[in-house]
């Protein structure tokens, strides 16, 4: 694992920069045959409860909508229903996440997706000063202030994972 340092930057390290917001970048070889949060985890020795996952579901009503959580965690979707106002909310296919957000599967982060959507933040976040998301390319991983993100993606911190 490197951190990164005067290394090329990914368009989403880019963005958060561009808004002044600090961010530290950490890389790590990526394993097509587990992209699962949990691998990247214990690959870099981290805490399971910073780092976050980015999960893209369909609402009935409002669509596209983003969630991220920690990544050994569950998404609850009636609480991302509720949370959303929709009256159901179900994961996309895995086939979906290029086309609707730019990133794919074990890349996919919620700062520079193709269009905005509505974001969720897992809310045990803000008890970190800083948690891990996608850089938006497989093996590499940002770490960013929560508050600063939420800020940034005009995002909402809420209870989403399942008890």
């Amino acid at each position: 694992m490197t951190e990164k340092s005067g290394m090329v930057r990914t368009n989403v390290m880019r963005l958060l920069e561009a808004a002044g917001i600090a961010v530290r970048a950490v890389e790590y070889p990526a394993d097509e045959k587990d992209l699962s949060g949990a691998h990247v985890v214990r690959l870099l020795g981290l805490d399971k409860d910073m780092v976050f996952k980015t999960l893209v579901a369909r609402g009935e009503k409002k669509g596209i909508l983003v969630f991220c959580i920690p990544v050994c965690e569950e998404l609850d979707l009636k609480k991302a229903a509720a949370v959303s106002g929709d009256k159901r909310v179900e994961l996309i296919a895995v086939k979906e996440l290029l086309g609707l957000t730019g990133y794919v599967r074990g890349g996919c982060s919620p700062v520079g997706m193709k269009k905005k959507y509505p974001v969720y933040i897992e809310e045990t976040a803000v008890l970190f000063d800083e948690i891990g998301i996608s850089a938006g390319i497989r093996g590499c991983q940002m770490f960013v202030r929560p508050e600063a993100l939420a800020g940034y993606l005009e995002a909402e911190f809420c209870s989403l994972v399942r008890e």
